[in-house]
């Protein structure tokens, strides 16, 4: 079975050229449990290389559902009868899967943060390496990008979100070096990045770039709504024995998701019953996150970052 996966991986590297490699392929189809008639559901699609080893798994009468809000994930589509596309973002989960009177699935895997492909395409402005729009619009039929923010937030909220999304030490110095250089429009990564580059500590500059990158994104897309709506829908579309596969690459995210799956709420208070049992809606299938093996970090950098968890519903 490992051989058959990772041969199907190697596939899809080949198919999708450089769109999105895959993180931990192998953990999550395993994590998934799959069964062959099941239905399952890939949240963020992507460049579709879990999409493809779920499929590949599955027989004649198992579903897949793939969501992603991106319209550049259309180029990846699968011309498959047990593939469904929902080109949405995955906080509508529950009223797009009522569309196709599905109550109830198998299986519902995240691959948190952002594509490969997202973050090579300079004219996204997703990344700190090359000069481009300041974008990072997830969805590019949205109005707010991160230049909307960047030149019209007032300085207490930018500051905020420097702050929580972030966690920018010196968030108070980065808003006010902004709010105080808008005499100008700032339009594009690299004048951010000239614009900070006095605050930004010695040694570390690229984390800190980073950083502040993060939490304009992070603003941008709503991401960790988003996320928590998700993750609540999750619990009423999982039937018993169904699997909740997420994986993260940031503190904040992995936050959500590890205090979603031990109580069933975003605080991590286990609720108990008379006798003492947990209320929670799920049993840890793992209760450290997974990581990704030395090779695979070697060989994807993006993998380093990411933490897999894995639950069942109860």
């Amino acid at each position: 079975m490992m051989d058959s996966i990772m041969s199907q991986q190697q596939k899809n590297y080949s198919e999708q050229g450089s769109y999105h490699k895959p993180v931990m392929l192998l953990e999550c189809i395993e994590g998934l449990d799959i069964k062959p008639n099941g239905h399952y559901v890939d949240v963020t699609f992507g460049g579709g290389g879990h999409s493809r080893a779920i499929l590949d798994k599955l027989g004649d009468d198992g579903l897949l559902y793939a969501f992603d809000q991106d319209n550049d994930a259309k180029r990846n589509l699968i011309e498959d009868n047990r593939f469904i596309f929902i080109n949405d973002n995955f906080s509508t989960l529950k009223e797009n899967l009522r569309l196709y009177r599905e109550f109830e699935v198998d299986g519902i895997l995240a691959d948190l943060g952002v594509s490969s492909h997202q973050i090579d395409c300079p004219d996204r402005g997703f990344s700190t390496r090359y000069d481009g729009e300041l974008d990072m619009r997830m969805n590019q039929d949205q109005a707010l990008s991160a230049k909307d923010i960047i030149n019209s937030y007032p300085e207490d909220k930018l500051r905020s979100v420097l702050r929580l999304y972030g966690e920018l030490p010196n968030a108070y110095q980065v808003a006010k070096k902004i709010v105080a250089s808008r005499s100008e429009a700032i339009n594009t990564t690299m004048e951010l990045k000239e614009l900070l580059s006095s605050l930004a500590p010695r040694g570390i500059e690229n984390k800190f770039y980073a950083m502040v990158f993060q939490a304009l994104r992070i603003e941008v897309n709503n991401e960790l709504e988003t996320l928590k709506m998700m993750l609540e829908q999750s619990g009423e579309m999982l039937k018993s024995g169904g699997r909740l596969v997420v994986m993260s690459y940031h503190s904040l995210e992995d936050r959500l998701v590890k205090n979603f799956i031990k109580s069933g709420n975003f605080e991590g208070k286990v609720e108990k019953d008379f006798y003492g049992n947990s209320l929670s809606p799920y049993t840890l299938i793992t209760r450290k996150p997974v990581i990704a093996s030395d090779e695979e970090q070697a060989l994807n950098t993006r993998s380093r970052s990411a933490k897999l968890r894995i639950a069942e519903k109860r």
